[in-house]
Order: structure tokens, then sequence, then C-alpha cells
């Protein structure tokens, strides 16, 4: 398993008249080759998220200050922030490398997670607030980076925002595990697990034909914890005949879930943003 805190076929034929077409009218973008529209969208997409990284730092730091981190004028930084003109996509990637290092996403994170006397946790400032969850994407997205991403799997409920935002800038589909049977849809793949140290079943539960054979997914979620949920999520995936690009979640609890995780996929690469130490605690539900 590689844990880290922090290809798609061309078409078929012979003509080099079809290979230059396609080059043409095709390029990679983290890894999928996408028309040169959706290149530019996802480009565009990009740098406004670079934009919504310097307004947030805005908060924190004086133009003089911020120019001197970035390395631009005071007056070129004003007029990326009040929207009068957009950076290029390479100055975009570079103002977001250092905007990230300096809004330490992991110390946001761990000022904002609560926790009772009894070590169980409160979220809620986290997954309920969209610039803070727009961050993560754009960790998530540099991490995997290169990896074949088809779609976005996640567990309801907290994991759904982060998770729909990531499906957003990947431009794919976002599936849902639920733990109730929607009436209007006929098959479902279903995965019963045992959260850890509980002595209740619980089911997960997707539509069938949401994650097609030979899928790539990317697991998207707010907190591992005892790793269950997320090793019911790979044996959907792999019951689906499909392939679990990785895992990425806001915070990991503990280290039980590295071996839960490891039971059904050994070699997933998985994308941590913060690691805290579990303390005792009676049940572990996540």
């Amino acid at each position: 398993m590689q844990v880290r805190i922090s290809s798609l076929r061309t078409p078929h034929g012979d003509a080099n008249s079809n290979r230059r077409s396609y080059r043409c009218k095709h390029e990679t973008v983290n890894g999928r080759i996408v028309s040169k529209t959706s290149s530019r969208i996802f480009d565009l997409k990009y740098k406004l998220g670079t934009i919504d990284l310097l307004n947030l730092a805005k908060n924190y730091y004086t133009y003089r200050e911020l120019a001197q981190i970035i390395g631009l004028p005071e007056t070129v930084l004003s007029r990326y922030v009040k929207g009068h003109v957009l950076p290029t996509i390479a100055r975009a990637r570079e103002m977001n490398k250092t905007l990230q290092k300096v809004l330490r996403l992991e110390v946001e994170l761990q000022k904002r997670m609560k926790f009772d006397d009894d070590d169980y946790f409160d979220n809620t400032a986290i997954v309920s607030d969209p610039m803070l969850l727009e961050r993560a994407v754009q960790q998530a997205i540099n991490a995997f980076a290169g990896k074949r991403v088809t779609k976005v799997l996640t567990a309801a409920v907290d994991g759904v925002p982060l998770a729909t935002l990531v499906a957003h800038r990947l431009g794919v589909g976002l599936v849902v595990a639920k733990q109730t049977r929607e009436i209007g849809v006929r098959e479902f793949i279903e995965e019963v697990f045992v959260p850890g140290k509980t002595a209740t079943v619980h089911s997960l539960f997707v539509p069938r034909d949401a994650i097609k054979r030979n899928d790539c997914v990317m697991i998207v979620d707010d907190v591992l914890d005892s790793g269950e949920t997320h090793k019911a999520l790979i044996r959907i995936v792999q019951k689906a005949r499909a392939e679990v690009t990785g895992i990425y979640a806001l915070t990991a609890i503990g280290s039980e879930w590295k071996a839960c995780i490891g039971e059904v996929a050994s070699n997933c690469p998985i994308e941590i943003a913060l690691e805290l130490p579990r303390k005792s605690r009676k049940t572990s539900v996540r």
C-alpha cells in the first residue's frame, strides 16, 4: 500500500493522417485523453481555483506580503483578485504551488477538527466550508496527476461535498454508495460490512450500472477511521470489475485502517491531508 501525507488507449488504425488528426484534436490532461475544448475548460477551472486560493490568502496577508511570497507585483495580484484578468496556465501553476505551501491545508484542518472527551470527532467546520474543500480538491488533483480517473466514488454522507467537487474538477461522473436501496433502481451492487469494534451489520448499495467494467475509480472521503467503509467501497469497485486508481481523504485517524484496506488492495495509492493519532475509544464507525 502506498500512503502519502500531504492511460487511455489511442484509437485503432494505422493511417498517419488519422493519428495526426487525433493528436491535433486531443491532448492529455491528468492522464486522460481529452479534446482540446475540454482541456481549455480544465485550464480555466484551474485558473479560477488558483484565484480562489489567492483570495483566501488575502485573509491572512497584505498585497505587499503576497507580492514578496509569490514574486509578482501588487498591482498584478490585485487585478487577479478583482477578476479583471486571469493568469496564464503556466503562471497559475506556479502561483498554486506557492500558495499551497503557504496555506498549509493540514494546519487548517487540524484547527477545525474537534474531539469530545471520548475522542469522537466533529468535522462540520471542514465539510461545510466550500473554500476549504476547494483547497483539498487541488491537493487531490495534484496527488493523482497522470493517473487515469473515470469515476469518483464516495460513501454517503459527509464525503459527498468533497467528492462532488473533485468529480466536477476532473470532469468525470460521481458515484455515491448509500446505506439504503432506492426503490426506483432495479439492480444494485451490495457490499455488507461490520464497522470496526461494533456488533452491527451495515450495507452499501451502488446502482449496478453506475460503475462500468474497466472504469478507473478514485475513492474520495472526508475521514479514514477503521477503514471498513473504504474496504467495502473497494470491494464494490472490484465487483464491478473496475480498478481503484487511489484513495484521497482529508483526515486519517489512527493507523488500523492501513491493515484493513491492505486486505483487499495492498498496492492502492492513498493520499492523506492530515493524519491524527487515535486515543482510547470504545467504538469506531467509519
